[in-house]
């Protein structure tokens, strides 16, 4: 177990040396200015890209600018207005919902806890650690996206496939004042080399550490969609 360890955090040590240096000025792609736009941006963005996200909410955020707005808008409206994002039936949903818990429960904020983020509508570990992150400045996990949980099989960090099983074996690898930027960096990775389907390994900083570049891979390069 302690070699497995020792091995996945020198692999983690490399990729982050590697790219800081190819992305040396990572950060969340979402637009928001508060943190009930961010909480809104990061449910919607599940399953839907950022670029979709931010057209969306352009034009949402001028027609709903408090935490009251959404506990208070009319369901099939907020639907209707989220109508280009994946889901939004659902999502609308949980936006009303989750408006309403942060109303009555947390006084009209958005609350800075992991149990009281993931008890929220639509609120999982990700959404949560973003919001925790890039809301409140508090740093208690890894975001696993697609791109994150994708490029860390593949680069050999984590075997796992449920993206809390991937925090939980990246947390111990990727030291802690990273833990933030590894997201931002392997998303910017993911989208501008390793892609889905047609990862660029001839024009890869990291193809001669990683394991899936190799025709003997037992990685599945197509393990996972664009998000």
């Amino acid at each position: 177990m302690g070699t497995r360890l020792e091995s996945g955090e020198a692999q983690a040590v490399e990729v982050i040396d590697r790219l800081s240096e190819a992305y040396p000025e990572p950060e969340i792609s979402l637009t928001f200015s508060n943190r009930m736009e961010l909480l809104v941006a990061v449910i919607l963005s599940a399953q839907c890209t950022d670029e979709r996200v931010n057209k969306e909410t352009e034009h949402l955020f001028e027609t709903y600018e408090t935490v009251e707005d959404y506990a208070n808008a009319d369901e099939e409206e907020l639907a209707e207005d989220l109508n280009s994002i994946t889901y939004y039936n659902s999502k609308a949903g949980y936006i009303k919902s989750a408006a309403q818990a942060i109303r009555d429960e947390h006084d009209g904020e958005v609350p800075d806890t992991m149990s009281e983020l993931t008890d929220l509508s639509g609120v999982g570990r990700k959404t949560a650690n973003v919001v925790l992150q890039h809301g409140h400045d508090i740093t208690e996990g890894i975001v696993v996206d697609t791109h994150v949980q994708r490029l860390s099989r593949r680069l050999g960090i984590t075997e796992e496939e449920r993206p809390e099983a991937i925090e939980e074996d990246l947390m111990p690898v990727v030291p802690r004042e990273h833990w933030k930027n590894y997201t931002h960096w392997l998303i910017a990775h993911g989208r501008e080399t390793c892609t889905a389907r047609n990862p660029d390994c001839a024009d890869c900083v990291l193809s001669d550490i990683c394991p899936s570049s190799k025709a003997d891979s037992d990685v599945d390069l197509a393990d996972g969609s664009e998000w």
